[in-house]
C-alpha cells in the first residue's frame, strides 16, 4: 500500500465521519451506561509510508455484498460499563443504522475469550454475513475466525490486533498506534514531573497488543530520553477501575516513595486517583498521573487537577468500519493496518476540549 493510497484513505475517513453520525456513551463509574452523545472527536486515518499489498475482495475470496441488505455482527470484548467500550458499541450501532444495514447483532464477551468464540459462532449460525470484532485477546480467536472463513464471512478487527493472518483470517485491523501512545505518555510524564520521579505502571490485561505496546513505548522512551524517571514497579490491573484502585493501594504501601503513576487506561487511572487520595496524598500534585483513553471522567479529572495528562485513544470506530467494508465490497484494496490519529488532553486544553471526550 503506497503513501498516496493512504492519503486517499485519510480523505475518505474524514468524509465518512462527516456523513455518518457519531455516537457513544459517558460512564460515571457505576454499573450502567446509557446511549448518550460522546463528543464530536472524529477518527482520522494517519498518513503512512507503509508499503506492501493490501486486501481485496478477490484475494480474500469473499462474495460481494450490499450492506443495506446485510446481516452484520459485532462482537464486543468487554462490558459496556467501561466508557471506552460503551462509546465503541454505541458508535457501531449508530453507524450501522446510518449505513442502513438490514440487521445488526451485538454480543458482549465480558472479557472472556471462550465466550467471545461462542458468541461469534452463534452469530454465524444466525446468518451474519459480515463481522466486526473487538478481540478480547490478540491470540486465541482461531476457532471463531476459522468458522467465519469456512462460511465465507469477512471479519474486520478493531481496537486490538490479532496475531492471525491478514487477508486470510481477517480483512484488516482498525486502531491506534499503541506504541506511539506509550511514547507520548512518557513525554507527558516527563512534562508533569519535571523530568524526575519514581514511576509505578498499572498494566492493562495480558495477552493483547494494546498492553504490550503501550508498555514498550513508554519504557523505551523513558530509557532513551528521561534517565531521571525511574520505573520502580509494574503490576497488572486489567484495565479495570476497581483493580486500579486496589493495586495502587498495595503499591503505595509497598513503595511509599512512588511519585508518579502511568496507567494504560483511564479506568485504572481513576481508580488510582481514589487510592492516592485515600492514602492522604494529593493526586496530580504529590503523585503525578498520566493515562491513555480520553474518557469524559478522566478529562474532567485533568480540569480538577487530579490527573495530569491523557493520551487519547479514540473509540468511535463505527463510521470508519462501515466505510472500510463498503470499499472492500466495492473491490478496493484495504491496508492490513488502518491506523488512526489520536489527540492529547493536558491542563492547557482539557476544559475547552471536554466536549470531545467520551
Amino acid at each position: 500500500m503506497t503513501s498516496t493510497t493512504f492519503s486517499v484513505w485519510k480523505t475518505l475517513a474524514v468524509a465518512a465521519t462527516a456523513s455518518l453520525a457519531l455516537a457513544g456513551c459517558t460512564n460515571s463509574g457505576d454499573d450502567s451506561a446509557s446511549d448518550q452523545p460522546a463528543g464530536d472527536d472524529k477518527q482520522v486515518v494517519k498518513e503512512s509510508e507503509a508499503e506492501g499489498p493490501g486486501c481485496t475482495l478477490d484475494k480474500y475470496g469473499a462474495t460481494k455484498l450490499d450492506l443495506k441488505n446485510a446481516v452484520v455482527g459485532f462482537s464486543q470484548s468487554e462490558p459496556d460499563t467501561a466508557a471506552f467500550r460503551a462509546a465503541e458499541t454505541a458508535s457501531i450501532k449508530s453507524a450501522a443504522k446510518e449505513a442502513g444495514v438490514k440487521k445488526l447483532i451485538v454480543t458482549n464477551a465480558n472479557a472472556e475469550l471462550p465466550k467471545q468464540i461462542a458468541d461469534i459462532q452463534d452469530m454465524l449460525n444466525q446468518g451474519v454475513q459480515m463481522l466486526i470484532v473487538a478481540p478480547v485477546n490478540s491470540d486465541g480467536l482461531d476457532p471463531a475466525l476459522a468458522a467465519a472463513k469456512q462460511k465465507g464471512v469477512p471479519v474486520l478487527t478493531i481496537d486490538r490486533k490479532v496475531t492471525n493472518q491478514s487477508c486470510s483470517d481477517y480483512v484488516a485491523f482498525l486502531g491506534s498506534d499503541f506504541y506511539d501512545q506509550g511514547v507520548r505518555a512518557a513525554d507527558a510524564m516527563n512534562e508533569a514531573t519535571g523530568g524526575e520521579g519514581k514511576v509505578a505502571v498499572l498494566l492493562g490485561s495480558s495477552g493483547n497488543n494494546v498492553t504490550d505496546e503501550r508498555n514498550a513505548g513508554f519504557k523505551d522512551q523513558v530509557e532513551k530520553e528521561y534517565p531521571d524517571l525511574e520505573i520502580v514497579v509494574e503490576q497488572t490491573a486489567n484495565f479495570a477501575r476497581d483493580e486500579g484502585q486496589t493495586v495502587t493501594e498495595q503499591l503505595l504501601q509497598s513503595n511509599p516513595d512512588i511519585t508518579a503513576i502511568y496507567a494504560h487506561n483511564d479506568e485504572m487511572a481513576l481508580g488510582a486517583v481514589t487510592a492516592v487520595s485515600a492514602a492522604g496524598k494529593d493526586p496530580g500534585e504529590d503523585i503525578k498521573i498520566v493515562s491513555i483513553d480520553g474518557t469524559r471522567n478522566a478529562v474532567q479529572a485533568i480540569v480538577d487537577g487530579d490527573i495530569n495528562a491523557v493520551i487519547e485513544s479514540n473509540p468511535r470506530f463505527g463510521p470508519l468500519a462501515f466505510e472500510t467494508m463498503t470499499k472492500f465490497y466495492a473491490g478496493e484494496e484495504i491496508p492490513e493496518d488502518v491506523i488512526i490519529e489520536d489527540d492529547e488532553y493536558t491542563s492547557e486544553n482539557a476544559e475547552q476540549d471536554l466536549s470531545k471526550a467520551f
